[in-house]
């Protein structure tokens, strides 16, 4: 597969990394196979995620083709999504996403997903669906869990973006293959959900950053985010009022 924008956008990248400031907690690289297919499934606290979950893969000399929702392949910004090979996902027509997905899995590449869907408020593990095991399954790849911490300091739901602030601290775990059969989808996303969990929950322990007091960390740990609870009633408000004003426009 041919790749002329998305290495020259890495390097930009690592760039402001490094004008930035910003500091990398990276463990569990050598999880990630230096050739062959494999389905990447992370946790999803921000906006720019995809950003850094390609950074172990790149450490690696690998690219990863994210899984990211139709709306982000539109306008100049879509145009550059299509050019890194990247997969739309329609979820109204999830079949034809999946197919895509294990296509670019058999034939070697690294396939990126987040399967709680969408960005967590309480900043916890949500409900995952499994669409990940699934196409893993299908593909005969392996299911490779990630946990990633901090860029919900960046750019997150309902806290102001702070994408130029100095010195902030990412971290990414990456944890052991996972081998699915899609027999069981639930009992095996059940699995998948619980890595990443305890993934999440190294990273934050060992994060610089204490997590009592703070908005970006979950209720249990300290922190001030909205409980899981809390935050699947924010989602539910959020889609319905997406639901209106789309239905709004269509009269």
């Amino acid at each position: 597969m041919l790749d002329i924008t998305y290495p020259p956008v890495i390097a930009l990248a690592k760039t402001w990394f490094r004008l930035e400031g910003m500091k990398f907690q990276m463990t569990g690289v050598e999880n990630i196979p230096k050739k062959g297919g494999a389905l990447i499934a992370s946790n999803h606290i921000g906006y720019v995620d995809f950003v850094f979950n390609g950074l172990p893969a790149a450490r690696r000399g690998r690219l990863v083709r994210f899984m990211a929702k139709k709306e982000a392949f539109e306008g100049p910004v879509g145009a550059l999504m299509r050019s890194f090979h990247h997969i739309p996902v329609d979820r109204a027509a999830g079949e034809g996403s999946m197919r895509h997905a294990v296509e670019h899995l058999r034939a070697g590449e690294l396939v990126g997903i987040f399967p709680e869907a969408t960005i967590s408020r309480s900043f916890e593990v949500k409900e995952c669906k499994t669409g990940a095991v699934r196409i893993a399954a299908e593909a005969g790849v392996p299911l490779i869990p990630m946990a990633l911490w901090g860029t919900q300091l960046l750019k997150t739901k309902d806290h102001p973006s702070d994408m130029w602030g100095r010195g902030k601290t990412i971290a990414i775990a990456v944890g052991e293959p996972i081998n699915v059969t899609g027999e069981d989808p639930v009992a095996e996303t059940a699995v998948m959900r619980s890595a990443i969990a305890d993934l999440l929950d190294k990273v934050i322990a060992d994060y610089p950053l204490s997590p009592e007091g703070q908005w970006w960390a979950p209720v249990r740990l300290g922190g001030t985010a909205p409980t899981p609870e809390e935050a699947k009633q924010m989602d539910v408000e959020e889609y319905a009022a997406r639901a209106a004003k789309k239905a709004a426009k269509g009269q």
